[in-house]
């Protein structure tokens, strides 16, 4: 019987294969960045063939090193970067244009349009989503609109839609799929019935022969046909931030957890209820296994957090690479008074205000490059107790312990200033790679890999708890400060 299963977590900036064992502890990964393509101001692309080369690569690259076989893979699980989208040729493969990611804001104009008949909340009861530049439609609405002869080649079944989970295992199997996490980020799906909503369709001028079908999260959906995995079973596809709340073993309404990625995400089980956000979260599907409803989660979307250490890094170049953040904000006791709000593609959650943009508040001659540095890391730790906040407002319950995950936790400055602003601990798990190990949780269930939710649940272990030490005056006056320059953002570009 095989030992091992494998997990493809292809994200924002890169594609990963990493091998399990069933502890959960890795035997072998490989990392591959891919390029990020901007045109103009706002529009964020990603080549869909690159990111299917560096899927091979990695996946060769960690077979090779761990000297596996196919047949030591009991399974493989996808997880993927969310609400990208692609369109491409059924009969080669090829894209049709770059894809366009879920930061990508080109789609802008239509907001209004779409509006206009109910605004922003029009499709919300259906789909839990508001009307945004982050979500899938729209962008397959520009597509269509936008490629020369695409919307056409859509109604003649020429072509296919997918995000880049359905992309992936299209080339890795032929068979055009998604699950449900996914596919409730389209906009496309109806939450209670599981399956694209004829209306929504027709509302946005998408042609129903385009779109994969909905599967659930964890079930043998074919093959590999690529020799490093031939044979092998792809059996679990979730969203990323879905992913992570898997590998968290947050399987029980209540259970939560928050992500520091590219952006940040805190998600929030909320079982078999459909729970209709009031204070701007979004409602989702958490995953399905197979033979089982639904369970759903209310999810707090923070569009930059990583991405701005990046921003940082590249277009500034005041770090050589992402990790010289912490000691350069070590180098003062505070943030010396300065602010960043990242809104470069508006704001997300709780704002949901998509003609934002970003600010630098509280410069004074005083401020220097360590007070950027630090100003940086606070905001992803403001941002989440925004979230934090109407989530609680929501659900009606208090948030406790905070789960976290994703690559920004192994900043411990971050860690602790997380804790001092929310007034609560904060936890990081022994598993760091809780997203790969959430699409690894997945596959393992649907080929009995696994026996289990109980099997999952004794895997998971703390590495770390940071207590809060700031005091409540201080920490009240530094969010009312956030809170202040969070407004500066709004309106920044006409409605």
């Amino acid at each position: 019987m095989a030992d091992f299963i494998g997990a493809i977590d292809q994200g924002t900036t890169s594609t990963r294969f990493l091998v399990f064992d069933r502890s959960g502890q890795i035997v072998a990964s490989s990392q591959k960045e891919h390029r990020q393509i901007y045109p103009q101001p706002g529009w964020v692309e990603h080549d869909p063939e690159e990111i299917w080369l560096r899927t091979r690569e990695v996946i060769s690259n960690a077979m090779e090193q761990g000297g596996l076989q196919p047949r030591d893979l009991a399974a493989i699980g996808i997880t993927n970067q969310r609400e990208t989208t692609v369109l491409w040729d059924r009969a080669t493969g090829k894209p049709l244009y770059n894809a366009l990611v879920w930061q990508d804001t080109r789609v802008d104009d239509y907001i209004p349009e779409f509006s206009r008949d109910g605004g922003l909340d029009r499709f919300r009861e259906k789909t839990g989503l508001p009307l945004a530049t982050y979500f899938s439609a729209l962008k397959i609405r520009w597509l269509l609109d936008h490629m020369p002869g695409a919307r056409l080649r859509a109604e003649a079944g020429e072509i296919l839609f997918g995000t880049i989970d359905s992309f992936l295992l299209w080339h890795l199997t032929g068979l055009h799929l998604t699950d449900c996490t996914n596919a409730s980020r389209t906009q496309l799906m109806n939450l209670k019935t599981l399956s694209w909503d004829p209306e929504l369709l027709e509302s946005f001028a998408i042609p129903a022969q385009i779109l994969p079908e909905i599967r659930s999260s964890s079930e043998i959906y074919g093959t590999a046909n690529m020799s490093a995995v031939k044979g092998v079973p792809i059996a679990g596809i979730l969203g990323d931030q879905q992913a992570a709340l898997v590998g968290q073993t947050c399987f029980e309404a209540g259970g939560a957890k928050n992500t520091y990625g590219t952006g940040c995400f805190l998600l929030m089980n909320t079982g078999h209820d459909i729970v209709q956000s009031r204070h701007g979260l979004l409602t989702t599907v958490a995953f399905k296994f197979k033979g089982e409803p639904a369970h759903y989660a209310l999810e707090g979307s923070v569009a930059i957090t990583g991405a701005l250490v990046q921003w940082l890094r590249d277009n500034f170049g005041l770090i050589a690479k992402s990790s010289d953040i912490e000691p350069l904000a070590r180098e003062v006791a505070d943030n010396g008074g300065v602010y960043i709000v990242p809104a470069f593609s508006g704001l997300y959650a709780p704002y949901w205000k998509h003609n934002a943009r970003g600010v630098i508040a509280g410069l004074t001659r005083y401020s220097n490059k360590s007070h950027l540095a630090r100003a940086v890391l606070e905001a992803a730790a403001f941002q989440t107790r925004e979230v934090v906040e109407a989530m609680e407002k929501d659900s009606g319950v208090p948030a406790g312990v905070l789960r976290t995950d994703g690559g920004m936790v192994e900043n411990e400055l971050l860690m602790q200033f997380q804790a001092d602003i929310l007034g609560r601990a904060v936890v990081r798990p022994a598993a760091k790679e809780t997203t790969a190990l959430g699409a690894a949780y997945a596959a393992g269930l649907a080929t009995g890999f696994y026996s289990g939710l109980d099997d999952l649940r004794s895997q998971w272990r703390v590495d770390q708890t940071w207590e809060p030490r700031m005091d409540v005056d201080r920490r009240e006056q530094m969010y009312s400060y956030w809170k202040k320059a969070v407004t500066r953002t709004f309106d920044w570009l006409p409605e």
